[in-house]
């Protein structure tokens, strides 16, 4: 099930919008014409896509995408008449990639919701690599820290004590990291 909201103060545009999506296989459409109500759709019903009208500033369009992008982390489609600089560094502030400028062709659509898409796909996935990243890091140091230990306490060089922890993983079935805090138990640490 693919989803969508429009925001568009425009009932025209809207219809427009509305018919290209249906075409391109979406079918459940959420569209309003203001900006709160386009945060409150969007947080209830949660779309895979959000196509914000941002042509007129004093509406609350950009504010309402950037909010629905930071706080839902779904892709966002900014519709813009004109784009000013203060605009446009504010959507690329809050991770909006893609503005489509009006009044746009139907066949615009597909390209700006596939570049949408991709965008927040590689950013997901790089915030996942980060992740284990970090993982890999925190569990470096506990290993690097257990290393230590048993530096310390049997008089090993570093990579004796490291050969050490990698037979201990090894027999025992256990991750580097589950050895070095057994060791930290061990020994006291």
């Amino acid at each position: 099930m693919k989803s969508v909201l429009i925001y568009d103060d425009e009932p025209n545009i809207r219809t427009s919008i509305i018919n290209r999506l249906k075409e391109l296989g979406f079918d459940t459409i959420f569209e309003c014409c203001d900006a709160k109500t386009a945060v409150s759709m969007a947080f209830e019903n949660i779309p895979n896509i959000a196509i914000i009208d941002a042509a007129l500033p004093q509406r609350g369009g950009v504010s309402a995408a950037c909010v629905i992008r930071q706080k839902l982390k779904i892709p966002v489609i900014l519709l813009m008449s004109q784009c000013d600089p203060d605009t446009l560094n504010q959507a690329k502030t809050n991770g909006i990639t893609t503005i489509l400028s009006k009044p746009f062709r139907d066949q615009d659509l597909l390209p700006a919701i596939e570049m949408a898409t991709a965008h927040t796909s590689e950013v997901k996935r790089l915030k996942a690599d980060v992740g284990d990243l970090n993982k890999a890091i925190e569990n470096m140091q506990v290993i690097d820290k257990a290393k230590k230990v048993l530096m310390r306490a049997k008089g090993l060089s570093e990579s004796e004590a490291f050969r050490n922890l990698q037979k201990l993983a090894m027999d025992k079935q256990k991750t580097m990291r589950q050895i070095a805090e057994a060791i930290f138990i061990t020994e006291g640490v």
